[in-house]
Formats: structure tokens, sequence, C-alpha cells
């Protein structure tokens, strides 16, 4: 793997110890008898721990140690290495990741080194969980077409299957057949049907397995993805230290927190804490059980895996005290968001939070999980909550033997890692403290277009119109006031309904975030099952689906009796993985897309998500707020964000009644008690059952058997990337960047969802018109996520998004200029233009540039469309790291400076002088020149001098690979 000095003995071999049992050995940091670790943060206590570990005089050295013991000096000025314990890998980055390191024993190989030794050195976990697409969804099997586009993939097939226009619509038939015995006087005959019968569709009352959804979701998603799974079968057979966990079993962050997740890592006779860095941004989640994690792009797991350290900067650690008591009706999702509006407005940009203060011990395991995941949406590396008895707790129900207990809490006790609250104890010296009372949080959701923008639920209803009011922005919609009250009519399965404003089209309970929490999971169930009882009703056209993280999930809920209500309301389980969230969802019906466009109406949806940005979950629905689940389904029933809960009804029963949320939201001993009932150790030996089975149509998949990957060059969905053509043993010169022409020119809070693709493939893009010229159908398109391990596709699918503002074209969508033409182009056709000229390309951008998700795409896309540096005012840390990581240099005007300012066009043709002797250095200045004469100075943000040394290589996957050499 990577190049290591002669073996010698450890620089801390002073420091180890043994536990009771005299034979499981550690590195005890209080050797040092340093009055400093005693003050450090707990979160910087397993940086130090990992350092003095893997201290090798090579890539840790005994400075690097020295380096995190003095944190109080060096916060925010030193760079330090960092050994996580794992790599966490999800398919839709997982894939590119393994493609390249196949690729890379293509390359090592013809240069005679053997492709055996390129091979994950840190242990990789592959989780395969984001190919999922919602192709069936309510009680029967419905006919939706695949998101990709063309006909369903049931067309062949009769009447019998395709059902009739309603079929498989909620409300497209009656609930009751004539044949049905009356209801009991005060009995609605729903909660009847549901008591006294088999599982049946309650649209058609036909007997249906409650799995039949699940299972023809997996059946297509393991059809349509059958190259990439036969791939990740390879990997897990020809690599070394790879482990992939298959379709249908969890989402990625579901099962790092309920199957990967250990608290202490025990190998080759020593303890020490589980640590762990995974291309998923909800890597963070593990953080809410004393795990250390958080997320990084595609290119440094995969240097993780091959042996690196992750470089990071000491960072400033904000202490969070948590104080008061949690207002009963609160959910943790309140808490969420609560916590999340407050970090944000504290400015905690790129530094680690953690959590202290008496009012931590309320917080459940699964509550802190929560909390720790949405750590991305404010900004922060982390939010560690350090384990203490309730962590304890919470690993005994989940099959955690008597002796793995005794060790961790005697380990973490040992190295001073365990949070006790009841214990006077010196507590740590942060950076900052932000005080936080929990009784001041009250229930919100968050939207219309970004998760920040919290509303409190007793507003939402004077909230939504003041969007309408509000020009078109983050908040607002314009819509003039004479518009307002526009209703549409429309029929759906011969019955007319009508759409306004504020109209509820989407209401999806999914697996970010929340289902990880069964409080919350229990009380929408509970919630659905009193509507049921109340005789209230969803409406037949909104789009409802049920996707929870894991089959534990769906194991309480119905274990807890409230599953059949679900479906009883149309949220029907659809399946297990990324669905809703990531842009997957199944098409509206015809009648109420027509009718959003008839009336301009400002449609909304509503999910238990954490990523809600404009027209994600589908192009038509502007609005869309983030909701607790019992949220989503109070919202649902009520048919419009626009209600006042307090004082309008949810709905009107057939007997006239008028039924409030008040009336049916479940008390907090109620769910406590179902809580306990049902979320107990059984579930969690159930589902790792599951996970060590498999499933069989995965067990059957046939895989290569070879130590390099049989590429098959008329694959669609796996191709070797370009990244190693040309690859020399020698570091070449730095070169500058000539006459580079502008390929796109942008503003603020270009996010990663405007760079890289994700979701489906649309018809007209540059993707679409590649796969159609390999004879490809619409409907085979599948998603761009799905052909992530392909680079023709992902790379025309970059800047793809309809959402892009380039200010040389005036209006959203994935179009630029190409300035020699004065040509219109897709982004693509034009890059690839300039490319063909031999012209190098840059662009142009305001603040925030690359904010959101972790992705390697938003570095590896542009890196193949030509690009050689962003010039922006700001960036995303994690983004900034990326472009460095693909060799693309991130340029930072000056302070006060700005494209407009410097009266830029954007039309010129640019210079950035870089070949002095060593390349730029950290924090350098360089000068830019334009062909109209200006020039202007700009920082060069490369902040160390592994960054330095990774844009001299071109990138981490080239460094990685001339070590090998």
């Amino acid at each position: 793997m990577a190049l290591t000095p002669p073996a010698k003995e450890h620089p801390y071999s002073h420091l180890i110890e043994t536990l009771k049992d005299d034979t499981t050995k550690f590195f005890n940091p209080q050797k040092l008898n340093d009055p400093r670790y005693d003050k450090l943060p707990l979160s910087i206590r397993v940086l130090l721990e990992a350092a003095i570990r893997n201290c090798d005089g090579f890539h840790t050295k005994e400075a690097d140690v020295e380096n995190i013991l003095d944190w109080q000096q060096q916060q925010d000025k030193t760079e330090v290495p960092f050994s996580p314990a794992r790599v966490l890998l999800q398919d839709f980055t997982g894939i590119p990741a393994m493609v390249d390191l196949a690729a890379m024993r293509d390359a090592v190989a013809k240069h005679g080194v053997d492709p055996g030794l390129v091979n994950p050195k840190c242990p990789t976990d592959l989780i395969v969980d984001h190919s999922l697409q919602i192709d069936y969804s309510k009680c029967a099997i419905q006919n939706a077409p695949n998101p990709g586009g063309g006909d369903g993939p049931n067309q062949s097939q009769g009447p019998s299957r395709r059902g009739s226009q309603c079929g498989g619509q909620r409300g497209s038939c009656s609930k009751a057949s004539c044949s049905d015995p009356p209801a009991s006087p005060g009995r609605p005959a729903a909660v009847q049907q549901i008591e006294n019968t088999p599982l049946l569709c309650p649209f058609h009352l036909q007997p249906l397995s409650d799995t039949e959804t699940a299972v023809k979701n997996q059946e297509l998603e393991l059809g349509r993805n059958k190259e990439r799974l036969e791939f990740f079968k390879w990997c897990s057979k020809a690599f070394k230290n790879v482990n992939v966990v298959p379709p249908d079993v969890g989402a990625v962050h579901q099962v790092n927190l309920e199957y990967l997740s250990r608290v202490i890592q025990v190998a080759d006779g020593f303890v020490y804490p589980d640590s762990v860095v995974g291309t998923d941004s909800h890597t963070t989640m593990i953080n809410g059980l004393g795990i250390l994690g958080w997320g990084v792009g595609g290119i440094e797991s995969e240097a993780v895996m091959l042996g690196q350290p992750v470089s990071l900067t000491l960072p400033r650690v904000v202490g969070c005290k948590l104080v008061g008591s949690i207002n009963p009706l609160t959910t943790s999702i309140d808490i969420v968001l609560g916590i999340t509006k407050h970090l944000r407005q504290a400015g905690i940009a790129g530094k680690f939070v953690e959590f202290f203060g008496a009012g931590v011990s309320q917080l459940s395991a699964p509550d802190r999980t929560t909390i720790a995941n949405m750590c991305p949406e404010y900004n922060a590396t982390v939010s560690f909550f350090p384990v203490d008895q309730v962590t304890l707790r919470h690993f005994k129900k989940t099959n955690f033997t008597e002796e793995k207990l005794e060790l961790l809490e005697a380990y973490m006790r040992a190295v001073k890692l365990f949070q006790s609250y009841d214990e006077l104890t010196e507590e740590p010296q942060y950076s900052e403290v932000i005080e936080l009372n929990l009784n001041s949080i009250v229930p919100h959701v968050s939207g219309p277009k970004r998760p920040q923008d919290r509303v409190a639920v007793s507003r939402m209803k004077e909230d939504f119109q003041s969007c309408l009011d509000e020009k078109v922005g983050f908040k607002g919609f314009h819509i003039s006031k004479e518009k307002q009250d526009t209703c549409v009519p429309f029929l759906h399965c011969g019955q007319e309904y009508q759409l306004a404003h504020g109209s509820l089209v989407i209401a999806a309970v999914i697996s970010c975030t929340n289902n990880c929490n069964p409080s919350v999971m229990l009380t929408a169930g509970l919630l659905a099952k009193k509507a049921v009882e109340a005789g209230l009703v969803v409406k037949p056209y909104i789009r409802t689906s049920l996707a929870p993280g894991s089959g534990m999930v769906t194991h309480y809920l119905n274990t807890s009796g409230v599953l059949p209500y679900f479906s009883q309301l149309g949220f029907e389980v659809i399946g297990y993985g990324c669905a809703t969230c990531v842009g997957n969802t199944a098409p509206l019906p015809d009648a109420v897309v027509d009718a959003i466009k008839q009336g301009d109406l400002v449609a909304c949806g509503v999910l238990s998500g954490n990523r809600q940005f404009e027209g994600r979950l589908c192009n038509c629905v502007r609005a869309n707020y983030l909701a607790s689940p019992p949220l989503v389904v109070a919202y649902a029933l009520a048919g419009t964000v626009g209600i006042d809960f307090e004082k309008e009804p949810l709905g009107v029963t057939s007997e006239g009644k008028e039924v409030y949320l008040r009336d049916i939201w479940p008390s907090r001993e109620e769910v406590q008690q179902t809580e306990e009932d049902t979320v107990i150790s059984s579930i969690f030996k159930d589902l790792r059952g599951r996970m060590e089975k498999g499933n069989s149509l995965w067990n059957n998949i046939e895989y290569p058997d070879s130590v390099v990957f049989p590429w098959n060059h008329r694959s669609t969905y796996i191709r070797p990337p370009s990244f190693f053509s040309k690859l020399s043993k020698e570091v070449p010169p730095p070169q500058s960047i000539e006459n580079a022409h502008v390929l796109l020119f942008l503003g603020n809070k270009v996010t990663t969802d405007h760079i890289s693709p994700a979701g489906s493939i649309a018809r007209a893009s540059a993707a679409a018109k590649y796969l159609l010229s390999k004879r490809l159908t619409p409907r085979e398109f599948n998603s761009y996520g799905a052909r992530r391990g392909n680079d023709a596709v992902m790379t025309r699918g970059t800047f793809a998004s309809i959402k892009l503002q380039n200010r040389f074209i005036g209006k959203p969508g994935p179009k630029t200029l190409h300035i020699p033409s004065g040509q219109t182009l897709d982004v693509f056709e034009a890059a690839d233009r300039y490319q063909r000229d031999g012209v190098p390309l840059i662009i142009l951008a305001g603040k925030d540039y690359g904010s959101g998700n972790s992705r390697d795409w938003v570095a590896k896309g542009p890196y193949l469309l030509g690009v050689r540096a962003v010039i922006a005012e700001s960036f995303e840390k994690l983004h900034k790291k990326q472009l460095v990581g693909m060799g693309i240099m991130p340029l930072q005007f000056l302070p006060g400076d700005s494209a407009d300012s410097l009266g830029l066009s954007g039309k010129e043709r640019f210079t950035v002088a870089m070949a002095q002797p060593g390349g730029p250095s950290p924090g350098q200045r360089l000068t830019v020149e334009t062909s109209q004469g200006k020039s202007f100075c700009v920082t060069a943000l490369l902040d160390t001098e592994m960054d330095v040394t990774l844009f001299r290589h071109g990138g981490h996957l080239r460094y990685v690979a001339r070590t090998l050499l």
C-alpha cells in the first residue's frame, strides 16, 4: 500500500496498559501526565488517541501528537492527520470509488506492479441503498412510469395487472363493497375492516401481502441495476477489507447505526475508539453514539481506504450546553430543527460541536443521532455526544453482550472518554460555549425551499401566505393578490377535487433523519390509528409513501399494531433506501400536474427528511417542507399547509363531526409506553440476521472471478474512468492557466445539487442524448445515481440542474454561452468544444460555492469538463477540499472584491500564473490577468502542505497511484 518506513519500536509504547482482563491492551493518553489532556474536549481526545496509536514517524509524527495535545493554542492553525477505524460508502458515491480502485489496478498493472496490491487497507463497508425507486406504491401494485421516462414496467401485461385508471390509487373504489356488513354504531367501517379481516387492499378488498409493494420495487431495483450489482459482488470478493451490504437491508446511516457501530474496536490485541469517515453526508449521525465520524468526498475516502490519513486543520470546538426540560409535546425533530437554527445563527461552519450539560441526559440515543445527523445543515463538521449511561442502555437493547458492555465502559472510563452527569468532574475547555434551554423549543416545520428556514407550526398558515406575497427568493413566490385565491377543479378517479395555493400533493415519511427514532415514527403511527378510528381519510391524489430506514422500523411499526393504519391512509411501505429524498418520487397523476400548471399554483410537499431544495422532489412542486413524521401525516389529512391546527379542523367525518389535531394527537406517555413494548432487543437481533442472510436475488447474482475487473465496453453503467490516462511516475512541473474561457458565470449559494447530477435523467439532457446513442430507450435511462460508475454519463450530467442560474443565460437551466461562437449550448457541449480546441476553462462564482451534500462528482465532473480553477467569493469547506483533491484550484477573491466590483463580464480570457518553482504555497496570493487588460489578486485556497502536494500531483487519485508505483 502506501510507503512505510522500516519497523521500529513504537514511540509511545510506554503508554500501553492492559485492562483488568490482562489480555486487552490500549494506549492510555493519561500516562502522558500532561494536565492539558483533562481540558481537551472529548472529541479532540479521540483525535489524540488515534495519533498516538498510529504514530509511525511518517504519516503521523510525534509533532502531530504534541500539536493535538496543545489544541488550545493550535486550533484553527495547525494541520494534523487522522486515521479513522473504518470507511463507510453508500452505492451512489461508493461505486465511483470502487470503479476508481478497479481502474487503478489496471493502471499499476501497466507499470508492472501487482494489481492485487490495490486493496483498501482500512476496513470498508459499502451499503447498497440509494438505487431504490418508487415504481410501485399504495396498497395495490400500480403501473407508475420509470422516473427515467417511458412506459411502465408492466405495459405488456393485461388489465388485471395494470388495473383501471384508478387502480392502485387511494379512493379509486369504495372502501367497502356492497356485500360488506354495516358498521356498528359509532364504529367506522374502516376500523372494523382492519380489526376483523386479514390484511386486505382497502380499495379493492383483495387479499394482499404486506410485503408485495416492497418486493416488487426490489425486483425492479435488482433488475435495472444488474451490472452495478455484479460489480459490487465482484468487489466484495476481489478486494480485501471490503464488506458489501446488499439491497433491501437498509439506508446507509441506519445500517451504520444499527449494525456497524461498535463504539470501540478490538484488533491485534488492542482496544481503541471506533471512528469513521463516509461518503454520505449522514455519516455524522454516528456521533450521537459517541463515535467520531464525518462525511468526506469519494476522493478522500479512497485515499483513506488505501492507508492515507485524513488531513484536517485542528478544529475549533463549540460546546453546546443543554439546560431545561423538554416540553412533552415536542418531538425530536422539533429539537433537531431548533438546535439547527440556533447553531446556524451562531456561525459554526467548519467547527466541531460537542454537547454537554444536564439537559443531554434527557435525550435518548435516537434523539442524539437525529440531532447529529443534521450537522451538515448548520455546516458543522461533527456534532459529538460523548458516551454516557444513556449510550450504554441503548447498546444493551441492541444485543451488545454484557462482556462487551463491560469492556466498553471500562475502556472509555480509563481514557476519560466517558461522560457522567452525576459525578463532579472538570468540564472541558471549549473554544466557545453556546447555551440552549430545551424548554424554549416548540413544534416547527422547515421550508419552503431551505432546511434552515424554520416556521413555527402555529404560524404556518400565516407564513405561507407571506411567502405568496414576497418576491421570488429563498422564501417568496411573488403571486399577485388577484391570483392568490385561484382554485382549479380536476377529476381524479371519477371524482372532482380542487387544488389551490398550498395544496398538498406529496407526503412522504422517508428514511432520512428521523426513522432511527422510534418515538417519532410511533407517534405518527398512533396518530394514523386515531385518525382512522375518527373516520378521517387522505385525499387519493396525494402521493403518499412510507420508506423506512430499515426492516427494524417496519418491524416495530407492525409489532405495535400501527402499520395497517398507515396503510389505510395510503402510507404504504414502498421499500428500503433513499427514494423521495433523492428525487426518485413516482410521477404525480397527470390531472394533478395539469391543474398545477393551469393555475400556476404553488403546490406543496411535506416530508420527514432533511433535504428539500426547490424542485428536488418534483419539478412542479415549488414549496417543500420538512416536518416530523406525525406532522407529515397531519398535513396529509388536512390536504393543505394553509391550516391553523389550533383553530381549524383536520377534517370532517361522514357524520359531520369536526376533528381537530389535538383530538387525535397521542400523548407522550402513550408513545413512550408503546416504544417500551415494541422497541426491544429482538428487533435488533432480527435486523442483524436479515443483514447477514442477505436476500435470494442478491445471493444468486453471478460475478467474474478475476484480479482485475473485465470491463464490458458496451456497458452504460460501469466504465473505466480516464483519471489515470497518461499517468507518469514523476510529478509533472507546475503549469499556469493561460487564456482560459469562463464556462459558467454563477451567483451565490451554488449547491452540490446544482453541480452534481442526481435524480432522474431528463429526456432532453446531454446524458439522455448519450444514452440514446447507445440505443437505450428512456425507460431504460435509470437515474444519475445508478449510473455514477459511468464517467460519460456523469460528466454530461454535471451542471445539468434545471435550477442552475447562469448569468450568461439569464434564466434557470443547464445551458451556457459558448463565447467564441456566441451560441447557447448545453454545458457539456460547450465544454466539449472548448476541450477539442485546447482551451482551458474556469468558473466564476459568488458566495458559498459548493454548499450541500458531500459528493465526489462535484469535483470529478468539472475536472472532466476541463475546468482548471474556480474563482469565487467564498467556498464551502468540504467542497474546496474536493476541488483540490481532483487537481482543480479553488481561488478566492480578496475581501471586498467580486466579479461585479471588478467589472468582469465573464467573456474575457483569464490567465493565472502558477508556474513558479514548487507551485503555489498555502494561502498564497496569485495574480489573475484578463484579455481586457485588467489585473486582480486572488488567494489560492490551499490550506496545508498536503493540499499543495495533492494539487501538484493532479489530485488524490494520481497521488495514491504514484505512491504505489
